[in-house]
């Protein structure tokens, strides 16, 4: 089987062509400030344009769009719905199109796929997009009617590297319990059990361990004081709490290479910061043992950070006392969008429609 999966991100698009599970042929197309200038704030107006470079890529590289069995596209902004692979069918692009959650680039996958597989003669897919909703009822209450928690997550990845460990243990992700942390510019712990992500921080905007880039949860008292102190904007607090949170505030960037080679020089400032997101991230991952009453089949760990083994290092000190860890460093988007799309087509996994509550 050949398919083609497509991942926009917000200033490129990587694609990669797989056969049956072996990738043979990836590429990154960045997209300059200059070339996505005379576009809009609505993502759809850079469709034509993000289409057209994916194929004449391809086609460069010998691989015609013809050619392909599948092609499976990143899930974008859509209504909250059970993790798996779904048919990009009228529906689910009406809703990508008109970007129903918001505006992001990964709104275009399910699109691009669509046309791309209509010229192709095959199905087109998107798989766990990170609104992906299978938190159970009570792991939602706040502490106020008003306030609920929300399942936003880098689900792609984390079910992804979850079935990857149930096969490396000789199990099936449908039967095991394992909590999956993902280290990235935001940071997602999760409780997967049996096959569903039963519980899981916010990884978008407020909630759970600080990140790179995001301040996780905060004191709400003081924060609250925050807002009404006159001292700062809504649009302060939004930046406080996703872009200009976590290690970006303490430290001023958010380059984590940067951040380990500090603290390989010995900077204890660096180093205190960077040990308390740690902490932070174990507290979380303890949480999740709760949830899963302690029956843990393993912790599983991916995203860039992962790469850093100091940083594995303390983590596996304070939670290898839960389940064994496994270390899967790196993203694995693509194979991961290339596998899903691979179960349904060797007719491993039915595919899934997408008919939102």
């Amino acid at each position: 089987m050949r398919i083609l999966a497509v991942n926009p991100g917000s200033t490129s698009t990587k694609i990669s062509v797989y056969e049956d599970e072996k990738e043979v042929w990836d590429l990154k197309l960045s997209h300059s400030p200059e070339e996505l200038s005379p576009f809009g704030t609505n993502i759809f107006e850079q469709y034509g344009f993000r289409r057209d470079v994916i194929v004449t890529a391809l086609q460069a590289a010998g691989y015609p769009v013809e050619s392909f069995d599948g092609v499976v596209g990143r899930g974008g902004l859509v209504k909250p719905i059970p993790g798996g692979t779904y048919l990009v069918d009228d529906n689910l692009l009406k809703d990508l199109k008109i970007g129903i959650l918001g505006q992001h680039a990964s709104n275009l996958g399910g699109p691009i796929a669509a046309e791309l597989a209509k010229t192709a003669g095959c199905d087109a897919f998107i798989v766990d997009p990170v609104v992906v909703d299978e938190m159970e009822s009570i792991a939602k209450f706040t502490g106020s009617p008003l306030l609920s928690r929300k399942s936003i997550f880098h689900a792609l990845n984390q079910k992804a590297v979850a079935r990857k460990a149930a096969t490396e243990l000789g199990r099936h992700y449908d039967s095991s319990n394992f909590i999956v942390i993902h280290l990235g510019g935001g940071i997602s712990v999760g409780a997967h059990r049996k096959g569903k992500v039963v519980d899981v921080n916010n990884a978008l905007d407020g909630d759970g361990p600080f990140t790179p880039e995001r301040s996780g949860g905060l004191p709400a008292g003081d924060l609250a004081k925050l807002c009404f102190s006159g001292d700062h904007t809504l649009t302060d607090i939004k930046k406080l709490i996703k872009g200009q949170g976590g290690i970006v505030a303490y430290l001023g960037t958010n380059d984590m290479m940067k951040v380990e080679d500090e603290v390989e020089k010995g900077n204890s400032e660096w180093l205190a910061v960077y040990q308390a997101m740690a902490y932070q991230i174990a507290k979380e991952t303890g949480a999740m043992a709760a949830v899963l009453k302690g029956n843990v089949d393993a912790v599983v760990v991916s995203g860039g950070i992962a790469y850093d083994r100091s940083f594995i290092s303390w983590l596996k000190e304070m939670i290898e006392f839960i389940a064994p860890v496994i270390v899967y460093p790196g993203e694995m988007e693509m194979e991961a969008l290339a596998l899903g799309a691979l179960r349904v087509l060797t007719g491993k996994e039915k595919p899934k429609t997408y008919n939102p509550e």
